[in-house]
């Protein structure tokens, strides 16, 4: 998904009705990513956390409840307003900023801990390689062109192919893999979706 002004319109279009439901940003809400919530043991007890692409910010509330320095950026300043206000209401600490991931990447070695949801521009993965430190996990949940249901995007560029994931983030050393496609039944299971979590070598 390419962030540009055009798609800045559209998600900021999109939070200002999610906005008007304040159990929307809660961070024990379900839009939680399930890649880090089934997978919270592997966090860090300490260390420096991006929530890239953050929308509403779940993913960022939850990792600063872990303890985690946390980041949270995303293209809509409807968004990160919302976050900044959820914030405020509980007493957590976010450093949070309205940016374009795509013309403004991460830096190197800056993150112990990096989690994207629902979210897929190919072009940043190196970016997203480097800018974890030795030993830190990237953590990324978005969906597969082999989905059941409408949701998500409808483009297949902004859908994962099968083990697209796996190879995007071959040069990490993988911990949690599930992609389930469309095998079996169907109506149980992690569908539409696909998770990873990968660390890069210490």
């Amino acid at each position: 998904m390419t962030e540009q002004f055009g798609d800045k319109d559209k998600w900021n279009s999109r939070y200002r009705v999610a906005g008007d439901d304040k159990s929307s940003i809660n961070s024990s809400a379900p839009q939680v990513s399930r890649v880090l919530t089934e997978n919270s043991h592997l966090l860090p007890e300490e260390g420096v956390a991006l929530d890239l692409a953050c929308g509403l910010g779940a993913n960022a509330l939850f990792l600063a409840k872990q303890g985690l320095t946390t980041h949270a950026w995303d293209i809509s300043d409807v968004a990160i307003t919302a976050l900044q206000d959820a914030v405020r209401s509980m007493t957590l600490q976010i450093n949070s900023e309205v940016r374009d991931v795509i013309l403004k990447p991460p830096l190197a070695n800056s993150f112990d801990t990096i989690v994207v949801c629902r979210f897929l521009d190919r072009r940043l993965t190196g970016s997203l390689v480097d800018a974890l430190k030795p030993g830190g996990m990237i953590f990324y949940q978005t969906f597969s062109v082999d989905k059941m249901s409408g949701v998500g995007p409808g483009n297949p560029d902004y859908l994962l192919k099968p083990n697209e994931l796996l190879q995007m983030f071959r040069s990490l050393v993988l911990r949690v893999y599930r992609e389930e496609g469309l095998e079996g039944n169907v109506e149980q299971g992690f569908r539409n979706e696909v998770m990873l979590v990968a660390q890069k070598a210490r």
